[in-house]
């Protein structure tokens, strides 16, 4: 769970973003990657859905546990008979106090109360499980505004670069050193990186606005992320992360848990088969508010076997058996899930680390690519086609230099997720 700075720090930025909205506006609120992921975990209302189911489940221990105490009622009936031929009217109230306490049930409660605290431990473990995706959703949703950024900032590069190189051509056109084939072909280039820009520039605004959406903030707000996209290496080993996820994983514990509610829930049939036990006391009184001094209360001690019930109780246990036998396997399904997500993350994270390698490599190869066909087209050595084509090749270097980069990231996100640990 949130440590109490973080929610003070979530607290300060929601009141900065929701209600002081004029001085958000003249001046955008920078945000690192843990403000972003604190305002998420203070604002979300699956969060906090999770956190009224848990306090739902442990009002249901309350429940079940009171099963092990005494109640106590009290009655009272007003009754009136009119007159007739052979009596006159009357009339009186008639009172009761009774006590009923069931002192043995064949384990019947215990079964309940143990059903109900695993459920509150489920519960619990909701609440961190929810949290562990709110935590991942900010910071994918982080990664995705930095991403776009980036390929904002490709595109600008490109679009830069088309229009000095159209500026060069148009110069070398105008004393006749190239055809006009070399205008037209520059100028639809042009066109087509202005076009590519327009389109990264409105990701960039979408992405911004999922952002806000997952941190439940005002989608007016101004925000700056003050984080880059930048490359750490995950330090743990395939097989250490998959023995940490084994441990730490809430599903895991809640399979975990549905298992001991099932088992529970055997118990609580079987005790349709055993005796119950139940001790009461009544007293009685007429006429009066209190009763009356002197008066005695009525004792008794019930014992109660259900000799023979048609099948009922035998068809409870076996349907509570294949329970059982259910959540045993659905445990063993979830571990087997939690393993494969774990590895198919770690090699996510390993593909796009290797990518990072030969993009950046690639990126050396194209600007020096660029520079050499710039160079022959200055000398009128070179085509337009090759300056045009080096500047391409440069654009989608960079641009798969930064989506291996944000893969990286959000693959090394996820399987922090994975391995059920905080994403922070």
């Amino acid at each position: 769970m949130p440590s109490r700075n973080t929610h003070l720090s979530a607290v300060a930025l929601a009141a900065v973003l929701l209600l002081n909205a004029p001085a958000a506006l003249a001046a955008p609120q920078e945000l690192t990657l843990k403000d972003s992921i604190a305002a998420a975990v203070s604002n979300n209302p699956t969060l906090k859905m999770a956190g009224a189911d848990k306090d739902r489940a442990a009002w249901g221990v309350d429940e079940a546990a009171a099963g092990r105490w005494p109640t106590l009622s009290l009655g009272s009936t007003y009754s009136r008979q009119p007159a007739s031929s052979r009596a006159p009217a009357s009339e009186g109230v008639n009172n009761s106090l009774r006590l009923n306490w069931q002192l043995y049930n064949g384990g019947r409660t215990e079964g309940l109360v143990d059903q109900a605290e695993e459920g509150l431990k489920s519960a619990t473990l909701g609440v961190d499980k929810a949290e562990q995706q709110v935590r991942l959703d900010a910071a994918a949703a982080y990664f995705a505004v930095l991403q776009n950024k980036n390929l904002v900032t490709v595109n600008e590069e490109s679009v830069k670069n088309l229009q000095q190189h159209l500026k060069t051509a148009q110069a070398k056109y105008n004393v006749g050193l190239v055809a006009k084939a070399d205008i037209l072909r520059s100028e639809v280039e042009l066109a087509n990186a202005e076009q590519n820009l327009i389109k990264s520039r409105n990701s960039y605004e979408l992405a911004l606005a999922s952002l806000k959406n997952v941190m439940s903030v005002d989608p007016a707000s101004e925000i700056v992320l003050t984080d880059t996209l930048k490359y750490e290496k995950f330090a743990k080993t395939l097989e250490d992360s998959i023995t940490l996820a084994r441990a730490k994983r809430p599903e895991i514990a809640q399979a975990e848990a549905s298992v001991n509610i099932a088992s529970s829930g055997v118990k609580v049939a079987e005790s349709g088969n055993i005796p119950t036990v139940t001790f009461g006391a009544s007293k009685g009184w007429s006429d009066s508010a209190l009763p009356e001094s002197g008066s005695d209360w009525t004792v008794s001690l019930a014992a109660n076997w259900n000799v023979f019930d048609a099948g009922l109780t035998k068809a409870k246990v076996r349907q509570a058996d294949a329970g059982l036998a259910k959540a045993r396997e659905q445990a063993r399904q979830t571990a087997d899930a939690v393993e494969l997500e774990v590895r198919q993350q770690y090699l996510s994270m390993q593909e796009a680390e290797k990518r990072l390698d030969t993009t950046e490599v690639a990126i050396a190869k194209a600007e020096e690519d660029l520079g050499i066909a710039r160079e022959k087209y200055d000398a009128g050595v070179g085509t337009n086609i090759d300056v045009i084509d080096a500047q391409l090749a440069l654009a989608q270097a960079r641009t798969n230099y930064y989506q291996a980069l944000y893969d990286f990231n959000v693959s090394k996100a996820k399987l922090t997720k994975a391995t059920g640990l905080a994403v922070e």
